[in-house]
């Protein structure tokens, strides 16, 4: 997937949550993953996603946000990009919602509060795919 000099993957973060969002990055950077832009709703995520294109490898997506929520965001990325390689985010209790953004397209789900190791196995499993 990655073919960067740095053998690095790139991830854009679309989260509401500056806490989640600096957890995220910090847990990312860790695995040799590259933060290229974090958005704070579906709208600015979308935006970023268009702009990147091509130099991003995985997006993690909240499913709770203001404005346009993950599950709306999800349908537009795939709409960009069939093959984009989506994590869907969220608390405990969202069993609904994980199955349909997983029909949407979603490769995967992670529960929050983040588990340092269930973060690098969903991820790792999705970039070596």
């Amino acid at each position: 997937m990655s073919d960067r000099a740095d053998g690095k993957f790139n991830v854009l973060i679309i989260d509401d949550s500056a806490f989640q969002v600096k957890q995220i990055s910090k847990m990312l950077e860790a695995q040799n993953f590259n933060v290229v832009g974090n958005a704070s709703d579906g709208v600015e995520g979308l935006k970023l996603f268009q702009q990147l294109g091509d130099e991003i490898d995985l997006v993690t997506l909240d499913i709770t946000m203001p404005g346009m929520d993950g599950i709306s965001c999800l349908k537009e990325i795939m709409k960009i990009n069939p093959k984009a390689n989506v994590v869907m985010m969220s608390a405990l209790g969202k069993e609904d919602l994980v199955k349909e953004s997983l029909l949407i397209g979603a490769k995967g789900f992670i529960v929050k509060p983040l588990d340092v190791d269930k973060v690098k196995q969903v991820l790792q499993s999705i970039v070596k795919r």
